[in-house]
């Protein structure tokens, strides 16, 4: 397998995202897992969680140039797309749900565009 070359902007992107993704939890947590309009945010924080995850784990092997980094953008395109969606349903009436799909959406783009030059 040929290792992949590193890209600075994405792993950057990737960290912002987990780091949203992370407030995103810890904001939904302090809300008691429920909001003001009584939506149940338990979805929002497992999801969130998934994407902080996978989007750190997807930086740290694309600074190394890890030769399974196609493979990881690929899942986290995924996970980033189903978290933007979820965060996406209480953006309107959540700042860090906002930020956090906004976020989630630029890191699914840039994991498919270097994916797909891989």
């Amino acid at each position: 397998m040929e290792t992949m070359h590193h890209n600075h902007k994405h792993t950057d992107t990737c960290f912002e995202c987990a780091e949203a993704c992370e407030r995103c939890v810890t904001a939904c947590i302090e809300m008691g897992d429920r909001d003001s309009k009584g939506h149940d945010m338990t979805a929002c924080i497992k999801l969130c969680r998934d994407c902080a995850d996978i989007c750190t784990l997807c930086g740290r092997l694309e600074a190394r140039g890890s030769e399974f980094m196609r493979d990881f953008m690929v899942l986290c395109a995924e996970v980033c797309e189903a978290c933007a969606d979820e965060c996406e349903k209480h953006a309107a009436h959540h700042a860090h749900c906002k930020a956090c799909a906004e976020a989630c959406r630029t890191c699914a783009s840039e994991c498919r565009a270097m994916s797909a030059n891989a």
